[in-house]
């Protein structure tokens, strides 16, 4: 199987858009697809690669969660990917199609030098998802939240030989977890499926004349900032006659991600200023959503657009090392 190393790291530059299954800058399902079968959990923990020599020479202490303290005899002798276990985590393991949020340190293999940290804070790195044919999938397997793993990359075309130390952090919910917010008059009300997928029901009357926010579940998270990465689900409805145009929720219930300046004016309203963990409610006229002009079946111009949005990750759009 061909290993693709984790990006470098640099104390200037630690922005790491890592691993496969990454959306682009549009929007866009993720590559692979949530599972929470018996052979999705044997496959991700056959995924994982072997403890060897180079990964067993790392000394790490240090609480998972941490930036850690890594000791080891450079230059370091790296022929192949290993994966060492420095400490297990708890409670449910993680399964392939989980996004999962995490932390990591990079060294370089030769000099033992820190290339970067990366993670530690919220906003720093957004939650992946994971897979057997990922790197993250072969250094994690099917480990629990709290593991800590030292990972060893042989040298490639683009890069020297590095050493990673990479903590679990958590399992992101695939729907808003926050605390849920009395609800305001007049807008749409939402109900929730067992999943979290969002039935909206419009309040009737004429639709407003310009956008309206309102915050349904208050998440405990990161604040998203203008041009930020978001991870996202979402149901949208017209207006005009309540039927939804668009949803992740229906296309299997995997999450999304783009640029919060990415989208239309009012989704944009909808994201900034929020928490991860909040569920919000806009309603936003033509003019913030796909411009004025006549209603068709086909196109939103001209429509009144109601959205639900479920902010379960961001990553600050120059995310910063901790050093």
């Amino acid at each position: 199987m061909r290993l693709r190393p984790f990006a470098a790291l640099s104390a200037a530059a630690v922005s790491v858009v890592l691993l496969a299954g990454c959306s682009g800058l549009g929007g866009g399902n993720t590559s692979a697809s949530p599972s929470a079968t018996d052979a999705a959990a044997v496959d991700l923990c056959d995924a994982q690669a072997p403890a060897g020599a180079a990964s067993d020479a790392v000394t790490v202490s240090g609480d998972a969660g941490t930036a850690p303290t890594v000791a080891f005899t450079s230059p370091l002798d790296v022929s192949e990917l290993q994966a060492t276990v420095v400490s297990e985590g708890s409670g449910t393991p993680i399964t392939a199609g989980d996004f999962v949020s995490y932390a990591m340190t990079a060294y370089d293999a030769d000099s033992g030098e820190e290339i970067g940290q990366i993670g530690y804070e919220p906003g720093q790195l957004m939650p992946t998802q994971i897979s057997a044919d990922s790197p993250l999938g072969q250094v994690l397997g099917c480990g629990a939240p709290g593991e800590r793993v030292v990972a060893a990359f042989p040298a490639s075309e683009s890069s020297a030989a590095q050493v990673y130390v990479v903590d679990l952090l958590s399992i992101v919910p695939s729907a808003a977890w926050g605390e849920e917010q009395a609800p305001v008059e007049g807008m749409p009300t939402v109900a929730l499926a067992d999943n979290g997928a969002p039935t909206i029901t419009l309040p009737g009357g004429d639709a407003p004349t310009e956008t309206q926010v309102a915050v349904l579940k208050k998440g405990d998270g990161y604040t998203v900032q203008t041009g930020d990465q978001v991870l996202v689900q979402y149901t949208g409805v017209r207006w005009s006659n309540g039927e939804t145009f668009d949803s992740t929720w229906d296309k299997g219930g995997v999450p999304t991600s783009f640029s919060t300046t990415g989208v239309v004016t009012g989704f944009q309203k909808a994201l900034e200023g929020q928490t991860v963990g909040s569920q919000v409610l806009v309603v936003m006229p033509p003019a913030e959503g796909y411009g004025e002009g006549e209603i068709n079946s086909t196109d939103l111009k001209g429509e009144t657009l109601v959205f639900v949005v479920d902010i379960l990750g961001a990553q600050q759009a120059t995310p910063t090392s901790t050093e």
